[in-house]
Order: C-alpha cells, then sequence, then structure tokens
C-alpha cells in the first residue's frame, strides 16, 4: 500500500509540473537575458531623447525634425516644420523631459508663444 500511495504521489508531482509550465534553467537564463536586455535598450533609447538637441514635430508637416537654435519658439518651430493640415489645429502637446504640456493654437495666435529647449517634441493634433 505504501509503495502505490508513493507511485501515486510521483505521477501527481509529475503532473503538477508539466502543469504548471515546469522552467528549464536555460529558459529561465534566456528570460533573464532578454529582460535583461530590454531594460537595456529602455535606457538607452531615453538617453537618447534626452541627447537629441533638435525638435520633433508629429503631425501634419513636412519637416518633422526642426534643428534646435538659441531663442526657437514654439511658432517658429511649427513654421519651420511647415505644417500642411487642412483645418486648423485644435490641440498643441509639448512634451519635454517626459512631462506634457497642452497649448491651445487659438493663444499662439494671439501672441502667446512658448520658448523651446533642445530635445522637445511637439505633438499637433487636428
Amino acid at each position: 500500500m505504501l509503495e502505490f500511495q508513493m507511485k501515486l504521489f510521483v505521477v501527481i508531482l509529475f503532473l503538477a509540473l508539466v502543469a504548471g509550465g515546469c522552467t528549464t534553467k536555460s529558459k529561465a537564463k534566456a528570460d533573464a537575458r532578454a529582460a535583461y536586455l530590454a531594460g537595456q535598450n529602455a535606457v538607452l533609447s531615453r538617453q537618447q531623447m534626452q541627447q537629441r538637441t533638435s525638435i520633433v514635430v508629429i503631425g501634419s508637416v513636412q519637416n518633422p525634425e526642426v534643428e534646435w537654435v538659441e531663442g526657437l519658439t514654439l511658432a517658429q518651430a511649427i513654421a519651420t516644420a511647415n505644417y500642411t493640415g487642412f483645418r486648423e489645429p485644435k490641440e498643441i502637446i509639448l512634451t519635454r523631459r517626459g512631462e506634457d504640456g497642452r497649448i491651445n493654437p487659438k493663444d499662439l495666435l494671439h501672441g502667446a508663444d512658448v520658448p523651446l529647449e533642445p530635445g522637445d517634441t511637439i505633438t499637433i493634433h487636428e
């Protein structure tokens, strides 16, 4: 009886391991390496964005990258990017160091301009 219970226990343990998705050492190492590389890529991407000096303009524009120069403003960057949208923009989002700021395009047209910093991203929503 004890031998039967031991065999039954071994079978149940085996089935539990198979059903639970037993991971081999090599698979675990590969998963850990992939996670490490993904983290490294994210850090490098973030560093590249921080080192970028040009202004990126997302939306209906002919020139999505505008070289930053001292004194560059939001209106100048949009004009340099050459906005080609069929409608007036509904919203402009300025992203600086990961923080988003919303700008009403009508305020911009009425002279409320914003100075830009190297690496800023402008997103124009129609």
